[in-house]
């Protein structure tokens, strides 16, 4: 194993040794019923059942054949889980050949962060992933089931199925993906188009038209966003069947590969010979594994967020520290939009996860040993499946990348570290993505230009206020203010400066996704301005540097003037509106964007720091 990689994972495993005994315990007691279907009454049952055909009553009353339980993320306005509609009753058929049964245990939502995004309903976005693990262990908690299939793909969605099976973690657990759509207009055309509308060069149907020819039918969207980031942490993770992410919807191969998970989850449970439960077969191996994909493939940012959620869901601790340290270690082997013009479904055909995972672990980067949910360990998942007539099955990955513009391999990377990096400094904690960021603008000074809410940086550009190097500070929008919603509208924008000559950034304790692209972006920066973070100190014409080669980001104000200033407070515009305040217990309850923004877990404001921002002991405890 590479030196880094290793000494992180055993850095993790003993700051985790405590809270991963403690959830080891907890679904320890739920394996000891290994039945659940025996606690419940004649009367729980017969309710479970009830609409079932006879066939299927017989064999969930006979309590000897595994009962599994789907939890589905269908709805037919992501285009991505719109292939979903059908998986219940092929899940079924195929779990019935087995000699088992299925039923659908529940239903989560699924937010289309496309559709919000820039509208007030992204201000809801974060805050599903906890509510779709809510609905999750809700489904799950009727105990009627002894395997579970989990069916999402996008962007919350899928660490909130993880993070509620996880309480469920006595029983095995795997994902079923339905594909990228086929690949639409070049994403280099798309981004030109999106710049010209920015500068008001083209109309709006024109830009319509553009984004329709990109998104233009059924299965996930083709960038490298959080969707498809998720489908490779899942592959790394060994919690779907290896190289199936990325086959097309409505495929012999697709099709293929569905009924084998069907198979395969009933032949897992504890009523078998091989066992798998989640919660052990999750340890501190397959976490690193996933931070390992996603640095080497320039995944999203939204991970340094939902894998620390995720992991603390299975008693596993991990920070930003950890990412910065493995992103030093692991190269760059993905180019895929924004972090080049390829798509996923060209990383798929030029070798994928496959080839992907292959070289990562012949060269120590992961851990080839983590258990998985399909095979003996993660060494099984350097394969890709293929069709043979009716007959599927996996051969080794292929040697060499296809195309090495998309996939290149270890000994000739594209860059020699991952490109995600923790800023720290007087203005707090933060993480930036580099891999698509040229060298020349990965060092910023400039003056701020301080605003509370993305919309007011198009009409500041509108006006001709912003020809001129400049850090746009964009604060009040962390988890605690409106629910830390991504800031895409600012992209285009900022493209626009930086392509004009001027040297710009962004700092904000918002997200950005894995689209943030280009421009230079401090995000997640914690504490947030709304928890009285430096942030809400910074004002207009305050010089700062962000140097993403030396990972931090400072403003040039003494710390004693910093502290006399007055603490800016946000308006509240993020409490009422399509349904927001409802939410208003998650904006009290949510902890940092450091312990994964969730209402679950806490980590305590890291206040001890040197005089460089970084934290001195920082510690950990969850609240639940």
């Amino acid at each position: 194993m590479n030196v880094i990689v290793n000494a992180v994972t055993h850095r993790i495993a003993q700051r985790s040794r405590e809270e991963r005994r403690r959830y080891l315990d907890l679904i320890e007691a739920g394996a000891n019923d290994q039945l659940p279907r025996n606690k419940l009454s004649c009367g729980n049952m017969a309710h479970g059942f009830a609409a079932c055909d006879a066939s299927d009553k017989e064999t969930i009353r006979l309590v000897n054949a595994p009962n599994i339980g789907i939890v589905t993320a269908y709805n037919d306005m992501l285009s991505a889980h719109q292939p979903y509609a059908a998986y219940p009753e092929l899940i079924k058929k195929h779990v019935r050949s087995m000699g088992g049964t299925a039923q659908v245990a529940g239903a989560v939502p699924a937010m289309c962060d496309g559709v919000t995004q820039g509208q007030e309903g992204m201000e809801l976005s974060l805050f599903s992933r906890d509510h779709i693990a809510q609905s999750t262990i809700i489904a799950l908690s009727h105990q009627m089931f002894d395997g579970v299939v989990c069916l999402g793909i996008c962007d919350k969605i899928v660490p909130g199925l993880l993070m509620g099976a996880l309480r469920f973690g006595h029983m095995p657990m795997l994902f079923i993906p339905a594909g990228p759509m086929q690949s639409g207009i070049a994403n280099s055309e798309k981004a030109r188009i999106r710049q010209l509308f920015a500068e008001g060069k083209i109309s709006r149907d024109e830009l319509l038209d553009a984004e329709a020819a990109s998104y233009h039918s059924a299965g996930t969207c083709t960038f490298y966003g959080t969707a498809n980031s998720n489908q490779i942490l899942m592959e790394a993770m060994g919690l779907q069947l290896p190289g199936g992410s990325f086959v097309n919807p409505d495929t012999p191969l697709r099709d293929a590969l569905t009924a084998e998970a069907a198979h395969h989850i009933t032949r897992i449970t504890a009523l078998g010979n091989k066992p798998k439960a989640l919660g052990k077969m999750l340890d501190e191996r397959s976490f690193v594994n996933a931070v390992v994909a996603l640095l080497a493939s320039g995944g999203s940012t939204n991970h340094t967020i939902h894998l620390i959620a995720m992991a603390r869901a299975a008693g596993i601790i991990i920070d930003w520290t950890d990412f910065d340290e493995l992103s030093r270690a692991v190269p760059l082997l993905a180019r895929v939009y924004p972090n080049g013009q390829a798509d996923i479904n060209h990383f798929h055909a030029a070798g994928g996860t496959g080839y992907l995972f292959s070289q990562l672990m012949q060269h120590g980067y992961m851990h080839s040993d983590a258990r998985t949910v399909w095979g003996n360990s993660l060494a099984d998942y350097a394969t890709e499946p293929r069709l043979d007539g009716q007959q599927l099955s996996w051969q080794p990955s292929q040697a060499e990348s296809l195309d090495t513009q998309v996939l290149a391999p270890v000994d000739s990377p594209f860059d020699q570290e991952g490109g995600l990096r923790l800023l720290t400094g007087n203005l707090g904690r933060g993480v930036i993505k580099v891999s698509a960021v040229k060298p020349e603008h990965r060092q910023v000074r400039a003056q701020a230009v301080v605003i509370d809410n993305q919309h007011a940086l198009q009409e500041k550009f509108e006006a001709g206020l912003l020809e001129r190097d400049c850090i746009v500070v964009v604060r009040f929008q962390g988890p605690r203010a409106n629910g830390m919603p991504e800031l895409h509208k600012l992209t285009p924008i900022l493209g626009v400066l930086q392509d004009r000559g001027h040297r710009v950034a962004l700092v904000t304790d918002g997200r950005m996704s894995g689209a943030s692209g280009k421009v230079p972006a401090a995000i997640h920066m914690t504490p947030e301005a709304s928890l009285g973070g430096p942030l809400a100190r910074v004002r207009d014409g305050d010089w700062i540097e962000l140097d993403a080669v030396a990972g931090t980001v400072t403003v040039e104000v003494s710390q004693n003037d910093m502290a006399e200033r007055e603490i800016a407070h946000d308006n509240g515009a993020g409490q009422v509106g399509v349904g927001r305040e409802f939410f208003g217990v998650f904006r009290q309850a949510t902890g940092s964007a450091e312990a994964g923004a969730s209402v679950f877990f806490e980590t305590p404001p890291i206040v001890n720091q040197d005089s460089s921002g970084k934290a001195v002991n920082p510690k950990h405890q969850a609240i639940v």
